[in-house]
């Protein structure tokens, strides 16, 4: 999943970030309106946690701009007013979820992933294919009842394979899922992660490289 956070308040917008990308998220993070919509001008998010009291350009401005645009993304918006009228107004503008601050980052992780889930098509809660079991909430992985130690990454790409139900997915699209746009498009990170990853799934493989085109499972 990833996911870009909007905050103006750098050290909370740090926090969040850091604390998304443990849960295996892809987290892109800016301080200000204009910077959110340049970046959601650039790249595809499955979600965007939006401060609404922005500099530059108001949250709301940001909010009706991903409405205008089409987008499946998805919103969740943040505000130190905890009051109700502020809360329908947001939504109102198109937010799809509503969370004052200060909160449980629990209860943040919780709304981010629920979120995340409509952006595409409804699939079970945990993820099963090849005898592989994977838990997105308890970020718990098994292969025939035998519990899997996974880096974030490792756990963010095989999500991402389990999520496509079989369909090759390319080193591209996994770049643009489990990492952020601080990441060199041409390193080999991509390669590495998945062999690491067919390493730690064991034996026989399930992770197939499609060649020319990606890795599919």
């Amino acid at each position: 999943m990833r996911v870009l956070v909007v905050e103006d308040e750098q050290l909370l917008a740090d926090a969040v970030a850091t604390g998304l990308r443990r849960e295996a998220m892809a987290v892109d993070v800016v301080y200000d309106g204009a910077a959110a919509l340049e970046r959601i001008g650039v790249n595809d998010y499955d979600v965007v946690v939006l401060d609404r009291d922005l500099p530059v350009v108001h949250g709301d401005d940001v909010c009706r701009r991903v409405v205008e645009l089409g987008m499946p993304t998805r919103v969740l918006m943040l505000t130190a007013s905890g009051d109700v009228s502020d809360r329908v107004e947001g939504l109102e503008l198109g937010a799809d979820d509503y969370l004052p601050k200060p909160f449980a980052f629990s209860e943040l992780i919780a709304r981010v992933r629920a979120l995340g889930r409509r952006t595409t098509v409804a699939l079970p809660p945990v993820l099963e294919r090849a005898g592989i079991k994977l838990d997105p909430n308890r970020r718990e992985v098994f292969r025939d009842e035998v519990e899997i130690q996974l880096a974030p990454k490792e756990f963010a790409v095989l999500e991402v394979l389990m999520r496509s139900e079989g369909a090759v997915v390319s080193a591209e699209q996994l770049l643009e899922k489990a990492w952020d746009e601080n990441t060199d498009p041409f390193t080999n990170v991509v390669r590495v992660t998945v062999m690491t990853l067919r390493r730690k799934l064991g034996e026989p493989p399930v992770i197939v490289t499609v060649p020319g085109s990606g890795y599919r499972i």
